[in-house]
């Protein structure tokens, strides 16, 4: 019995210990994260899955896993398929799988606190039409059967300084004071760990690669605010920071404060995309009125200040340097047949670490060789390492958080000589990041609205890719930070309905994958700026790119550019090569950087 079979069968004991038939697990926290810390990895634990998106569903007999378009590979990989069936997300959703599945009868249990409401809720409806009940678990099962979970972090909190946020977390409470009153509001939960982290200028290191801590903030109509995590994660220094308006109050206390809350009356304001089921249903069952609202951190914390701006713009220069410094080193290394993707993602960590300005990656670094490239979210491990081979593509995804600012890039690269697909497909995908990069467009767009444009020249071939174009980024926070998004509907990250504005950071980052041979992306980050347009009617916005470092001209088919695609290429290396030789310390590193952004 493999260890992931008695995983599952001890699953089930302890389910049908509790009276339950059934349980979904999915892959978050008590905040919704993306990113979540090594305790709540559950999913992972269960099944084997390593991706950063799924859920899995267990009944007495079967079990399911879901997941996306960009782990159809992985999942298959590294779940086995005689335990779980793969199921693909969004063509079957886990209700639709248990609906489907599960007998009249059944009780099927979920976590609360790692559940929407809104989820719960429609979920509930679908199974009680066919006899089976939905039912909160007390208590997560898989904490009761996994016997070296993880604590959670108990790594102390820090300041982030008011020179780097631009505004202080007095100005930032006060403007969400001002919100509630306008809302005739007492308070609102803020329960993206993010969204915490922004409020209140502080971060952590409670989360791999996300400077955020595991908390919850309550802030009310009159500017103060408690912050709920564990105690001894609070230094004086932050403390003092965050002044004597804002309380600290133990994280397990959270939910008899939420009951406390209800039995005084008060209208609490909460973001059903953030705020657990567990949340609505404490407050509602001790009488509070509740109104759902967006979270008011999110779109400020989009919508990045001046301080800020500069800071990431700083950031990307000197993260540029690193990147070219590596793409010197692959270019020399990599030919020898030696080199592997651990040793590749090694190495660009160390040269970010030489600026003594490295906080963190800000995720772990894609290092993917040949068939591995072909997966868009792939991580490197003992297991799956492979060398760079000779005449084979090796792409590199990675980024950096520094105090001032989060950088997220992604470089193509080929080891000895490309096929002509090879620089077809390239050069495609390159077209379509010019045309999104290029692009202006009247204020209120949203990202649907712009996809198509990375995509069209892919399509013109017949091809396409399944993730997202872009989405965006904090300041020195999430390097996957919403609500701003440029996706299709039907691809992941769907929904990206947020109008686009002044300020915001996002990715631009097309790619093609060919499954088993090799994969492409090109991503840069942009600042979305106004655009100034003789006889415009209206605003018009376009495009800052702010991520600097060369783009492979080895791949690049010259004869399917055209002119102007051809001036924007020379003109992005132009600016690459005018702000990243200063960062390089030795005539080799920059008579390198010169030749590959040569003109063409």
């Amino acid at each position: 019995m493999s260890i992931y079979s008695s995983r599952l069968e001890a699953l089930r004991t302890e389910l049908s210990n509790r009276q339950l038939d059934g349980f979904v697990i999915p892959l978050t926290d008590e905040h919704m994260s993306e990113y979540v810390g090594d305790y709540a990895l559950r999913l992972q634990w269960l099944t084997g899955f390593q991706g950063s998106a799924g859920t899995a569903a267990v009944l007495p007999g079967m079990a399911a896993i879901f997941t996306d378009g960009r782990y159809k590979v992985q999942v298959r990989d590294q779940v086995d398929g005689a335990l779980y069936s793969y199921q693909d997300v969004p063509a079957v959703q886990p209700a639709d799988w248990l609906e489907a599945e599960a007998s009249k009868g059944m009780r099927i249990g979920y976590d609360a606190w790692l559940a929407t409401k809104t989820w719960a809720r429609a979920t509930e409806t679908r199974l009680k039409a066919k006899g089976i009940s939905l039912t909160p678990a007390d208590g997560n099962p898989i904490d009761a059967i996994w016997p070296d979970q993880p604590a959670p972090s108990a790594a102390p909190l820090s300041v982030h300084e008011d020179e780097f946020a631009g505004q202080s977390g007095a100005e930032k409470r006060a403007q969400i004071a001002d919100w509630l009153k306008s809302e005739t509001a007492d308070a609102v939960v803020i329960a993206a760990l993010d969204s915490v982290a922004w409020t209140l200028n502080i971060r952590g290191s409670d989360v791999s690669h996300t400077p955020v801590a595991l908390a919850f903030a309550v802030v009310r109509s009159d500017g103060t605010a408690t912050l709920f995590v564990e105690p001894g994660k609070v230094t004086p220094e932050v403390r003092a920071h965050m002044g004597a308006d804002v309380d600290v109050a133990p994280r397990d206390g959270f939910a008899a404060a939420l009951e406390q809350m209800g039995k005084d009356g008060l209208t609490v304001a909460l973001d059903p995309s953030s705020c657990v089921a567990a949340i609505f249903q404490l407050l509602a069952a001790a009488g509070a009125k509740i109104i759902e609202r967006r979270d008011p951190a999110l779109l400020p914390k989009a919508v990045k200040n001046d301080t800020e701006l500069e800071g990431s713009r700083a950031a990307h220069i000197r993260d540029g340097g690193a990147v070219t410094r590596f793409l010197k080193w692959i270019e020399e290394t990599a030919p020898g047949g030696e080199l592997d993707e651990l040793g590749a993602a090694a190495k660009l960590h160390d040269i970010r670490r030489e600026s003594n300005l490295l906080r963190d990656l800000s995720f772990d670094t894609i290092s993917a060789a040949g068939p591995n490239a072909a997966l868009p979210h792939y991580r490197v491990s003992e297991e799956s390492n492979r060398k760079i081979a000779l005449n084979s593509i090796f792409l590199c995804d990675s980024g950096g958080q520094y105090t001032d600012g989060t950088t997220d890039v992604t470089r193509t690269v080929v080891v000895g000589t490309p096929t002509d697909e090879m620089k077809e497909r390239f050069t495609r995908v390159l077209k379509g990041h010019i045309a999104l990069a290029t692009q202006t467009f009247p204020k209120g767009t949203r990202g649907t609205q712009l996809d198509s444009l990375a995509r069209m020249h892919l399509w013109r071939g017949g091809v396409d890719y399944g993730h997202g174009t872009g989405h965006g980024v904090g300041s020195f926070l999430a390097v996957h930070e919403g609500p701003q998004r440029i996706s299709a509907a039907n691809y992941p990250g769907a929904g990206a309905d947020e109008p686009l504005r002044a300020g915001m950071i996002l990715s631009n980052e097309p790619g093609y994958y060919k499954e088993g041979e090799y994969g492409i992306r090109i991503e840069n980050l942009v600042i979305v700026e106004p655009r100034e347009i003789d006889g415009a009617e209206g605003e018009y916005l376009g495009f800052e790119t702010i991520t600097f470092a060369p783009i492979d001209l080895n791949l690049v088919a010259a004869e399917m550019l055209t002119s102007e695609e051809r001036d924007w290429l020379n003109g992005y290396h132009d600016d690459v090569r005018a702000k990243i030789t200063p960062e390089l310390k030795n005539a080799e590193d920059q008579a390198w950087l010169a030749n590959a952004t040569r003109a063409i």
